[in-house]
């Protein structure tokens, strides 16, 4: 929770914790207290595991990253991104299983904004240089992308006004200070720079301007 220091978590390698639900199961990224406020980790639902009616208090923001999440507004398959807003609740669940990226109690107080992104079937669009980036949502300072890094694409040193947060889809994601495979969570800080660069094809989701 300390915004201020840059984190690397490679999610592969931590073990699955139990939530307050039978089936689901989580990896902790960064989390405020035992089970309210801020937080960030994977989530798991094993096949036919639900979790009770429930709110979500400054908002809840969801990538599939496998299988199919699904609750009261509909199915959500592998590449869906969902923000669900302060007054929202629902009952979520999984028929086959899923595993997210969630993200709680982080929207501003001003958002209000409900979204529902295919990232299968969204276009891409032209980034700088090489990139292709697919926009998910803005607001204020704050912005969340899917960008695609074709292979041997190099970026320019740059720095991150408001931090940078990064999960890498596929591929795998380099700067000099270090590879960060599929599954890897990075957190930089106000002002943090580097210079990145990748290898092969790569996808990361990307958020700026929230720290």
């Amino acid at each position: 929770m300390d915004f201020s220091q840059r984190v690397v978590i490679r999610t592969h390698e931590l073990s699955w914790d139990k939530s307050p639900a039978k089936g689901v199961w989580r990896k902790r990224l960064a989390r405020e207290d035992a089970e309210r406020g801020h937080e960030s980790s994977i989530v798991k639902y094993d096949a036919g595991a639900s979790f009770s009616h429930h709110p979500h208090p400054l908002g809840e923001e969801i990538l599939v990253l496998s299988g199919v999440f699904s609750d009261e507004t509909g199915d959500y398959p592998t590449g869906s991104y969902i923000r669900n807003p302060e007054g929202f609740s629902h009952a979520p669940f999984s028929e086959q299983g899923c595993e997210l990226l969630v993200k709680l109690h982080q929207f501003q107080a001003s958002d209000s904004q409900l979204v529902r992104i295919d990232t299968k079937t969204a276009p891409w669009l032209p980034g700088q240089g090489q990139l292709q980036v697919m926009p998910l949502h803005q607001h204020l300072t704050e912005s969340s992308a899917l960008v695609y890094w074709p292979a041997g694409c190099k970026f320019q040193p740059h720095r991150h006004f408001g931090g940078e947060e990064v999960y890498v889809i596929s591929g795998e994601f380099i700067d000099e200070h270090g590879r960060y495979p599929a599954g890897t969570w990075l957190r930089s800080p106000h002002l943090s720079q580097h210079n990145p660069y990748v290898e092969q094809d790569t996808v990361i989701w990307v958020k700026t301007g929230h720290l």
